[in-house]
């Protein structure tokens, strides 16, 4: 299949994933992604159940392990900073430590997917500008100007996929809120944490807040900021400074380590801010086009599954175009049919989890009773939708 051109947009997780996969099937691959280079930062990710699977099939799992985030445990604090409860048993961010999970830092993900790829064309500081298709082929215009043919184009490219709008229409069609938004930055590891993480939310049930992880062998820390929404936030999801200063003016006077946090958001390099939402669509795939990951079913990270579906869906994707013979219409249409349960399982899973939160936290009879909706909310009901599925073998 050398002669099956694929251009992929988006070179995070699912892009650079996918390439690997195409390109060990013998498919022409080139991913485009509009930041200048790999994105630095971003949130500690999960790879769990069946994506550890398909972390294994790629040979990356050693590596992965490796380079996971080694959390010990996390505490709950109010808001002079003393501690209402501890556990080394789970963490907010990657759920139970006794189990076979990977926590990983995005961007080291990124690297390894992405340097484990075959002879993959990446073109940075670029973007689909247009697209129009026919029985044959897809004829893409570049905003550099340039212009290329190809036999199929994958929307990679996340909750606000540019690929998505183009094929599908506009975002606002597809996009489910969940009334919560957050921020993620690399900061100093300036509360000393030594392999642990430090979460404090205020008592009025809005899931506003702030955790802290040290990362890099505990030399820096990611922050994550929090609050809620009854209605979407507007803003430019590429204006950054803009960005800061929303999430400033929305946790502005909190308590414990909240303004210093949002200080460091301010300076931060690698600030990322979003919406916690979902993407409903009725059909994956348009003629030539198919959207894969958060562009295509995203979860939200409320989820705790995107990383792990964007792995699944690469794999399942791939798979499906190798096993039809590079037959787009059948592999598409069995890519969805594979995935769509999972996926639809894990967005319910969110949806159910962040409500139950909501309603038990306001009903905590303490600071000690609220943490412990936080953190343990949904546990069994969340492990029994991650391995409900497995990935077949193709």
């Amino acid at each position: 299949m050398n002669d099956t051109k694929v251009l992929v947009s988006g070179a995070s997780i699912a892009g650079p994933a996918l390439a690997h996969w195409l390109t060990r099937y013998g498919f022409s691959v080139t991913v485009v992604e509009r930041a200048p280079g790999p994105r630095p930062g971003g949130q500690a990710v999960d790879v769990r159940g069946p994506a550890l699977d398909v972390a294994d099939r790629m040979g990356i799992l050693d590596q992965l392990r490796a380079h996971s985030t080694g959390m010990r445990g996390m505490s709950v604090v109010d808001s002079t900073g003393a501690e209402v409860y501890r556990t080394t048993e789970r963490t907010v961010s990657g759920g139970e430590l006794d189990n076979p999970d990977v926590e990983i830092l995005r961007d080291d993900l990124a690297r390894i997917i992405t340097e484990s790829a075959g002879d993959v064309e990446y073109l940075f500081g670029d973007s689909i500008a247009g697209l129009d298709q026919d029985d044959d082929e897809v004829r893409v215009v570049f905003e550099s100007g340039r212009a290329r043919t190809f036999d199929l184009v994958v929307g990679a490219d996340g909750l606000h996929s540019n690929t998505r709008r183009l094929v599908f229409g506009p975002t606002e069609r597809f996009i489910r809120h969940l009334g919560v938004n957050m921020a993620v930055c690399t900061v100093p590891n300036f509360l000393g944490l030594e392999n642990w993480q430090v979460m404090h939310q205020m008592p009025d049930g809005d899931m506003r807040g702030a955790m802290v992880m040290s990362a890099r062998d505990n030399t820096e820390a990611r922050a994550y900021l929090m609050f809620g929404s009854a209605e979407p936030v507007d803003y430019d999801h590429r204006d950054v400074e803009a960005q800061k200063e929303i999430v400033a003016r929305a946790l502005a006077g909190d308590s414990w380590e909240m303004p210093r946090l949002v200080e460091h958001a301010r300076a931060a390099a690698d600030f990322h801010f979003d919406s916690a939402a979902q993407i409903l669509l009725d059909s994956w795939s348009r003629g030539r086009v198919v959207l894969l990951g958060d562009a295509g079913y995203c979860g939200s990270p409320m989820s705790g599954q995107g990383t792990s579906l964007a792995l699944i869906g690469a794999c399942v994707l791939a798979g499906e175009l190798a096993a039809a013979g590079g037959d787009h219409r059948a592999a598409f249409a069995a890519y969805e049919e594979e995935l769509r349960d999972y996926a639809r399982a894990n967005q319910e899973m969110a949806v159910m989890n962040l409500r139950e939160r909501r309603a038990q936290a306001g009903q905590a009879a303490d600071a000690s009773a609220a943490a412990e909706v936080l953190v343990e909310t949904g546990v069994a009901e969340f492990a029994q939708v991650v391995a409900s599925y497995a990935v077949k073998d193709y």
